[in-house]
């Protein structure tokens, strides 16, 4: 794979790492933990580029929900947040190479749905980010509803489930077919709805507002409040290690949990809550053939799953998207922290 697609970490001794140890007494019952191990490092599907979820900066450094989601997987196993091979792909190929055995984690703004469970030989270890699809529009066009869009050509990623869901949401209510017009990329979308070709782009939201400000003009285009699907996103493993699936999905929960904790203890105690997340979740890690400090060093590295939130998608990202339904369930939001212990 060229490095346009892939960017390596640089090459690290493994007896430099603090889960060197169990690196070598790992049972090979785990034997995609002994192959991101043996290679040291994650391979990770992520977007070609989409600001907020997965985005390679100027410097090589890859940045966004979906890309902390990965490092935190990797601050488990190989104790180094960095040790991730990122694989940047189109929307119908972040399953296919994730099958392919190209990578084996793909977290690339793709909906969790039955369809693609029962279809593909993967599941989803977890939602990484709910949400809506949504509708961009130019600030100037008037447009307040989809309803609004209706018998309009409409910008689609290629591999998305946008063609269905508008398909869906506008036959159900009689009005005149939109024509979903699918590009094979987020670069190639959002140019078509820049140029005027297509009247809206429509993605997921939340995706939606890394893409507006991806604009050179992004205060002239506005993300409609209506969403017309339910999206939620999430992290998929291939279906052949239940130890993998189980790992993968208990770094997530962690994140929420961690949140959770945090929120519990108040002002002025985020170590002390941190601490004890790490204390409760440590234990369980030689199950599926982590050492008992992984809590410790995923919290470490990327926070908890309000930390991912902000810097990347909330007030510090600059995007500014409201949590909504990514709040914890004790705000209001769907997140629920399966206990620990």
């Amino acid at each position: 794979m060229s490095t346009a697609t892939r960017t390596a970490t640089t090459a690290r001794s493994r007896t430099d790492s603090p889960v060197a140890a169990a690196t070598e007494t790992a049972p090979a019952r785990f034997p995609t933990l002994d192959e991101v191990r043996g290679r040291n490092a994650l391979r990770a599907v992520v977007s070609r580029g989409i600001v907020g979820l997965s985005l390679r900066g100027p410097d090589g450094r890859w940045t966004g929900l979906d890309a902390d989601v990965a490092r935190a997987v990797a601050a488990a196993v190989l104790g180094d947040a960095e040790a991730v091979e990122w694989v940047a792909s189109d929307p119908a190929e972040r399953l296919e190479r994730l099958v392919a055995r190209e990578a084996e984690l793909t977290v690339c703004n793709l909906t969790w749905t039955l369809g693609r469970e029962a279809g593909w030989p993967v599941l989803f270890a977890g939602v990484t980010c709910y949400d809506g699809e949504g509708f961009l529009v130019r600030g100037d066009s008037q447009i307040a509803d989809p309803a609004q869009l209706a018998g309009a050509r409409l910008a689609v990623q290629a591999g998305t489930t946008s063609a269905a869901n508008l398909a869906s949401w506008y036959g159900r209510r009689g009005l005149a077919p939109v024509e979903a017009v699918a590009f094979a990329t987020p670069a190639r979308t959002l140019a078509a709805y820049a140029s005027g070709e297509c009247a809206a782009y429509v993605l997921d939201r939340t995706a939606l507002a890394g893409e507006r400000a991806a604009l050179p003009d992004p205060w002239n285009h506005r993300v409609l409040d209506t969403s017309i699907s339910r999206e939620p996103m999430g992290a998929a493993v291939r279906d052949d290690d239940p130890h993998w699936y189980r790992l993968c999905r208990w770094v997530l929960q962690l994140l929420t949990a961690a949140e959770h904790q945090v929120d519990e203890a108040g002002p002025g105690h985020r170590a002390e809550a941190l601490a004890e997340a790490a204390r409760l979740a440590g234990p369980h890690g030689p199950a599926v053939g982590l050492d008992e400090q992984w809590a410790a060093r995923v919290l470490a590295a990327v926070g908890t799953y309000a930390d991912l939130y902000e810097r990347n998608l909330g007030g510090a990202s600059g995007l500014g998207v409201p949590r909504g339904l990514n709040e914890l369930w004790t705000r209001g939001g769907l997140h629920y922290a399966v206990p620990l212990h």
